[in-house]
């Protein structure tokens, strides 16, 4: 059973509901190294020095400044420092409805599970369905842990239960128009075979079981035939994969790789194959409508 982490009350008109946070996610155990002296193997302790002096700084000697300018800092007490902090209402009070599908993914930050709590189930499922069946997403501000944050709370798919998602603020977020672009137009024919290559490898539905961190796992793998006395330090390169220049050939290798794993290629390329070959390479193309005749039984037989 999970374990709540706060409690919170979702206000909306003169609508309140009482409700818990809960963890919707976990870390995986990431692998980690400690730094060790070379000479005994002991592990190292962290320690802090003044540069200024070369004095060891204990723990109870250091306290906290804002550069203001180049090494100019000014200092707060615990006390003042506590009283920048927000205050926590545990409120989280609606600004608007939007529809789900304007909030761009690249502001989305941690999310949690929202859990009714007692007395707040009725008004709890119906703001969820309400939500379902609008397709619309509450924007709302919530105050925790000495911080404002702007949230987004959204129905699961089945409309009962609640998610709440924090957001990033606008100026966390970089203007994409500090990424260097291309220019120039997309050609007809290899759009053709970019399409058709979306639709060999297309799914309905996302299923997370499928994906895993293989790179952990070969580590941790690894790491466990070093603890047994193994040698890990020759590996298997991996294999380079083929550097194709011609982006129409590209298209294709990866068309005709999906077939050969057992992926269904679609009906339409075959038939498409010499336009759009004719298109992207016109000389090429020419050359080739005189061949066509003799060369579409050999290719209705190859299929």
């Amino acid at each position: 059973m999970a374990r709540p982490i706060a409690g919170a009350t979702i206000s909306f008109g003169l609508v309140s509901i009482p409700v818990r946070l809960y963890p919707a996610t976990q870390s995986s155990a990431a692998i980690s190294f400690n730094l060790l002296h070379k000479k005994d193997g002991s592990r190292l302790k962290q320690q802090y020095i003044c540069p200024r002096d070369g004095e060891i700084v204990s723990r109870d000697e250091m306290i906290k400044g804002y550069e203001f300018a180049k090494d100019q800092y000014v200092t707060f007490t615990p006390e003042e420092l506590k009283a920048l902090e927000e205050k926590a209402t545990q409120s989280i009070d609606i600004d608007s409805f939007v529809p789900l599908s304007a909030i761009d993914p690249i502001y989305f930050e941690r999310p949690y599970y929202l859990g009714p709590e007692k007395g707040g189930d009725k008004a709890y499922l119906l703001l969820a369905e309400a939500m379902r069946e609008t397709g619309r997403a509450a924007l709302a501000r919530y105050a925790a842990r000495g911080k404002q944050y702007l949230v987004m709370l959204r129905p699961s798919s089945d409309g009962r239960a609640l998610i709440l998602q924090e957001l990033l603020y606008a100026d966390e977020v970089r203007a994409m128009s500090e990424v260097p672009l291309p220019d120039g137009e997309v050609r007809e024919a290899e759009l053709k075979l970019a399409k058709q290559l979306i639709d060999q490898i297309a799914t309905e539905t996302f299923e997370p079981s499928k994906y895993h961190d293989e790179v952990r796992e070969r580590s941790q793998a690894d790491i466990d035939r070093k603890v047994q006395g193994h040698d890990i330090s020759e590996s298997a390169p991996a294999p380079e994969p083929a550097r194709i220049i011609d982006l129409m050939a590209a298209l294709k290798a990866s068309l005709g790789k999906g077939a050969a794993t057992g992926k269904a290629e679609p009906a339409h390329q075959a038939g498409n194959e010499a336009a759009d070959e004719a298109e992207a390479h016109p000389r090429r193309g020419a050359r080739r409508s005189e061949e066509a005749a003799p060369a579409e039984p050999k290719r209705a037989k190859k299929r």
